[in-house]
C-alpha cells in the first residue's frame, strides 16, 4: 500500500480520536459522532467506524448498520471533482439513466464510487432543482443542464486536459 495513503489514513484517526473526547459514551451519540466524522473527513473510513465502535463499546456491526442507514453517510474518499447526476422524474424521462452510464463506463466507477487516482467521484442524486435543463449534471458546483450523452467524454476530458497542463506548468517551474 502507498505510504501516503497510509499516512493520511493514520492522520485521520488521530484527530478522530482527538475528538471523540468531545462526546460521551453513550450509543445515543453515534450519529452526532459519525455527522463528525463526515462533516470534517468527508467519509467514513472502515478504521474511523472500528474506533466509534470502540469507544461506544457496541459492535462495528451496528455502526455500520446505523451508518448505512442514513444516506448521508459516505464510505469512499470523495474525488477531486464530484459529479452529481441527477436522476429526478423529468432528467430521468430525458434520459438521466443513459448520462449516469455515459460516466461509469468512461471512468470505470459505479454510483458512490471514486476513481482509483482520487480525481472523480460520482453520485446518482434524486433532484438537483433545474428540471427545466434535464437531464442535469452538477461537477463540482458547476450546472450542466441539457446534457448529451455525447457531452459526458467532453466533461472528462477537460479535467484531464486542465490537469497535464497544470503537470507541464509545474515541471516548466521546477525545471527553469
Amino acid at each position: 500500500m502507498d505510504t501516503d495513503i497510509v499516512a493520511e489514513d493514520q492522520a485521520i484517526l488521530d484527530d478522530i480520536a482527538l475528538r471523540l473526547s468531545d462526546f460521551g459514551r453513550e450509543r445515543g451519540n453515534l450519529i452526532p459522532i459519525l455527522q463528525m466524522i463526515q462533516q470534517r473527513h468527508a467519509y467514513l473510513s472502515p478504521g474511523s467506524i472500528k474506533m466509534v465502535a470502540e469507544y461506544l463499546e457496541i459492535p462495528t456491526c451496528e455502526v455500520y448498520g446505523v451508518a448505512t442507514f442514513y444516506n448521508q453517510f459516505r464510505f469512499h474518499p470523495p474525488g477531486k471533482h464530484h459529479i452529481k447526476v441527477c436522476l429526478g422524474t423529468a432528467c430521468h424521462v430525458k434520459g438521466g439513466d443513459i448520462i449516469l452510464e455515459n460516466f461509469e463506463r468512461k471512468l470505470g466507477i459505479k454510483d458512490g464510487e471514486t476513481t482509483p487516482d482520487k480525481e472523480f467521484s460520482m453520485e446518482r442524486v434524486a433532484c438537483v432543482g433545474c428540471c427545466a435543463l434535464a437531464p442535469v449534471v452538477v461537477v463540482d458546483e458547476d450546472v450542466n443542464g441539457h446534457v448529451a450523452p455525447s457531452k459526458v467524454e467532453g466533461i472528462v476530458l477537460g479535467f484531464q486536459i486542465e490537469k497535464e497542463r497544470q503537470e507541464r506548468e509545474k515541471q516548466e517551474n521546477e525545471s527553469g
